[in-house]
């Protein structure tokens, strides 16, 4: 779910397809929608000199975009190694199958579920397909299965919906948790910091320049809605719909039922911890 803020570092205008960094392109999913932003981003990561790319989240079940991925890593003189999952929602997933077929590749992710092939992904694993190297990130909370890539060589983070490049994501409770999500924010932030991270290629919406800048934000963001809830809370409220209805006036309605998921996340992290 995308709210009309502005993150640091984004630029304006629609995203398009083509290359963010020197070892990243993005392929655009024709899905565009209030909850995908432009659409999915399917990403091609590769060693420049290399002829093997590793494909990331190759989107929905559509054959021209699935089709598209494919040529665009043959332009480039790339041919595709190896398929990995940010999460298992089908805009960034469903066509996880086809693309192996299209592809004769394996398809990594943490849920057993989605895997292709006998490795699954797990936090500390290192992908070296084609000399590249993308360290994985256990990011769970927007769902419990997601995760984040870290691009070392670009100063980059891979974030599928853990950081949008454009407003705030839902956490899709039950399965998304805030607490679980709190600490995967803090965790990119520390990559920011400690790792030299400057760039958030995102699972939809425009490339981000400012990652700190960025999870600062989506940290500060999650803060103001808690006490926006608690204070819902305090004033009577006492169902998801009618929180929202008060804290998410002003979103789009069409996103109240997202708003819904993340508000439910909310009551259950305030009732472990107390607050109401």
């Amino acid at each position: 779910m995308s709210s009309a803020a502005d993150l640091p570092g984004q630029p304006r205008g629609a995203v398009v397809s083509g290359p963010a960094t020197a070892r990243a392109v993005n392929v655009l999913a024709p899905n565009p929608s209030a909850m995908t932003l432009d659409g999915t981003n399917t990403w091609i990561v590769a060693e420049p000199d290399s002829d093997l790319a590793v494909v990331i989240d190759p989107g929905p079940l559509d054959e021209g975009h699935l089709r598209r991925v494919v040529e665009t890593a043959e332009k480039l003189g790339k041919r595709i190694g190896l398929t990995l999952l940010t999460h298992g929602h089908p805009d960034h997933a469903e066509g996880a199958v086809r693309f192996a077929e299209l592809t004769r590749s394996a398809v990594r992710a943490l849920d057993p579920a989605l895997r292709l092939g006998d490795e699954g992904l797990a936090a500390g694993d290192v992908i070296t397909t084609g000399g590249l190297e993308l360290r994985v990130v256990a990011t769970p909370g927007h769902t419990s299965d997601s995760l984040s890539f870290h691009l070392p060589a670009d100063r980059a983070v891979l974030t599928g919906d853990t950081v949008l490049g454009r407003g705030t994501t839902m956490v899709a409770h039950p399965d998304g948790r805030l607490g679980e999500y709190l600490d995967s924010l803090r965790r990119l932030r520390s990559l920011t910091v400690d790792d030299g991270v400057h760039t958030v290629l995102p699972g939809h919406g425009p490339v981000l320049e400012d990652a700190q800048g960025a999870v600062e934000f989506y940290l500060a963001h999650r803060a103001s809605r808690l006490a926006q809830v608690e204070t819902a809370v305090e004033g009577g409220a006492r169902t998801a719909p009618e929180i929202v209805a008060q804290v998410y006036a002003a979103v789009d309605r069409s996103l109240w039922p997202a708003a819904e998921l993340s508000v439910r996340a909310q009551l259950d992290y305030l009732k472990e911890r107390g607050l109401i």
